[in-house]
């Protein structure tokens, strides 16, 4: 691959490209950012990569352009890069839902260029360029969306862009990739925003110091719910159907919960307490977690 456009860089953006720099997948990559602020960050952490004023010189010169911006600004870029972009280059992304996403790409994107989603299972509840790793997707999961026209050929340069990057490369749907994510990703970042939300009008109708005495728990969570809002944002009301699937899932089984211990059914909750644990010793082993995490406390 001689040459990538990185559009959007932010937290993975910003990783992607030092990736690339640093394992030399290309020859040059191009950096399209709107925000001065993160322009002014990259230039002062001199990162690699030529930042380009206009997207005319990147889309032109580029082999791969990947979208790492969020998905509401899919539509405007598309549309300011159809005169530019040529057949030979390919398209992908690295948004967490890829069903809405994909109808928007279809729609817009102009006929003939190639577009094969990506969603590298990789971030932090921090953003911006000085945030970035070059080691952000070693050994993390990055999921490959086929769809009935996508070209085998296409997919499996993105397979090794991505393992170039030392990620694990599967290939799913984008059905399957939002129906998974919707419970493992997108359901938790929702309990997260609530649960610190809950804890501030709680503090406020109490008139407590609650934040003052956060438990683990409690701070655990709030690092999930400090992430980027608009990206979340997006993955809400891109994922909508699968996401209030999940939700009444959860209303579901905390109802249960509450009825456990409001009757104090001793065996009920017991049983429901024991099976949840199990969870956490596969995750561990299936290597998707180390044993002891710190959470950032050292």
């Amino acid at each position: 691959m001689k040459n990538i456009l990185i559009i959007g860089c932010g937290l993975l953006g910003s990783s992607l490209l030092r990736s690339i720099k640093r394992k030399k997948i290309a020859k040059k990559i191009f950096i399209y950012e709107k925000s001065k602020k993160n322009i002014l960050k990259i230039k002062k952490l001199n990162l690699s990569g030529k930042i380009i004023k206009s997207l005319k010189e990147g889309v032109t010169n580029s082999d791969l352009i990947i979208f790492c911006t969020p998905m509401s600004e899919y539509k405007n870029i598309i549309l300011k890069i159809n005169k530019f972009v040529l057949p030979n280059c390919l398209i992908t992304d690295i948004g967490s839902s890829k069903i809405e996403s994909s109808k928007i790409i279809k729609k817009f994107l102009k006929k003939g260029i190639p577009w094969v989603p990506s969603h590298p299972i990789a971030g932090s509840e921090v953003s911006g360029p000085e945030n970035g790793k070059s080691n952000m997707f070693m050994n993390r999961w990055c999921i490959l969306i086929k769809e009935k026209n996508t070209n085998i050929k296409h997919l499996n340069t993105l397979k090794k862009f991505w393992k170039k990057n030392g990620s694990k490369t599967v290939v799913m749907t984008p059905e399957k990739h939002d129906k998974i994510f919707s419970m493992t990703s997108h359901l938790p970042h929702l309990v997260a925003y609530n649960l610190v939300k809950s804890a501030q009008e709680f503090e406020k109708k109490q008139n407590y110091e609650l934040i003052k005495y956060s438990a683990g728990g409690l701070r655990d969570f709030s690092r999930i719910a400090a992430s980027n809002e608009i990206m979340w944002r997006d993955i809400f009301f891109n994922n909508k159907i699968n996401i209030t699937k999940a939700i009444n899932l959860f209303i579901k089984n905390l109802t249960a919960f509450k009825k456990d211990i409001n009757s104090k059914n001793n065996k009920s909750i017991l049983k429901k307490l024991i099976e949840t644990k199990k969870v956490r010793s596969k995750i561990i082993k299936l290597k998707q977690d180390i044993d002891k995490p710190d959470f950032g406390r050292n």
